[in-house]
């Protein structure tokens, strides 16, 4: 019996505190490869450069654990920075120009909730249309040219705030909320209990509809803000920009343990996965590895870790059953 319980708690131990021994273990060996990775300019420019495809999957993990994704987020990030740029250096209000990219992406993500809810459309669907319009939209407006010359736009993507880059600043802010919100709030708990159960979740007076909306139009605040701090970063609008971080920010929560089923994920688990991710990318670099063989490995880290999502998912269903089976 005492064997059967150390498993228990080990399997639990494993459970929660898994991937940060993954993250601590990844720490160490980057440290040791590459005398430079350890410096505090380094170190800063992983979560720098992590700050914008970690607010995606902020996103990502409040949608997948509800049951659903978004395909779409990195081309809706590109119109919505792309047109605030523009407006920015039309008019040269600040907070016009950010409020238009929200607002923008807050759009687009409501027309994705609308074709998930009204219209049944499976979520994979609806988003991967989203991310066609959305980046034609963006290639259209500027006719597949880059807005150059932006002037104080880029205050929200290099600027700092008592020494602290303001990409940071605007990732720990949504970290929080993201925390808040899943853990401490009733539309948390509906997001939870839909991704674990729908039919159980209407059943217990859930309006799912409605749920799966909010769900969307979070995920477009956070697309939007991400839009402003992209195209700041890079100092221009980029119709072409963030190609390919739906994906990076579906790896960083994935590998943080959100599950593809739906009801399992926490904040603090997608941030860690982001910075396993962008450690990684990091020391790739700084070891010089061939920028093809990096992407075979960014390939292969999301089949594992989509494979060991599929695994944890059969032993939660014959654990259960166990449990059943004991009870009877």
């Amino acid at each position: 019996m005492r064997g059967l319980n150390l498993r228990v708690d080990f399997r639990k131990m494993r459970q929660k505190y898994g991937i940060l021994l993954v993250l601590v273990v990844l720490f160490v060996i980057s440290s040791l490869l590459n005398e430079n990775f350890l410096s505090i300019r380094n170190l800063t420019n992983i979560s720098r450069q992590i700050s914008i495809t970690t607010i995606l999957a902020f996103g990502e993990t409040i949608l997948i654990i509800c049951g659903m994704l978004d395909l779409s987020c990195g081309s809706v990030l590109a119109l919505a920075g792309l047109l605030s740029v523009s407006l920015y250096k039309t008019t040269g209000d600040l907070f016009l120009a950010f409020l238009l990219a929200i607002a923008i992406a807050v759009l687009c993500n409501i027309l994705n909730g609308l074709m998930v809810t009204k219209f049944d459309t499976p979520p994979f669907i609806a988003t991967l249309a989203m991310m066609t319009m959305a980046r034609g939209a963006a290639l259209l407006y500027t006719n597949g040219q880059n807005i150059y010359q932006i002037g104080n736009y880029i205050v929200f993507g290099q600027g700092s705030i008592g020494g602290v880059p303001t990409p940071i600043i605007f990732l720990v802010l949504i970290a929080i909320v993201t925390w808040y919100l899943l853990n401490h709030t009733r539309l948390g708990r509906s997001i939870y209990a839909i991704g674990g159960n729908e039919e159980a979740a209407i059943a217990s007076g859930i309006n799912v509809k409605r749920v799966k909306m909010k769900a969307y139009i979070i995920n477009g605040l956070f697309v939007g803000l991400a839009g402003v701090i992209f195209m700041s970063r890079v100092n221009a609008g980029l119709p072409n920009g963030a190609v390919g971080f739906e994906f990076e920010a579906l790896t960083a929560s994935i590998i943080g343990g959100t599950s593809f089923s739906g009801g399992i994920g926490t904040a603090w688990g997608t941030i860690i996965g982001a910075f396993i991710v962008g450690i990684l990318n990091n020391i790739m670099n700084l070891v010089g590895l061939n920028a093809y063989l990096q992407q075979i490995i960014r390939g292969a880290i999301i089949a594992l870790a989509v494979i060991y999502d599929m695994y944890a998912k059969k032993m939660r269903v014959k654990r259960k059953l166990g449990s059943i089976e004991e009870a009877a």
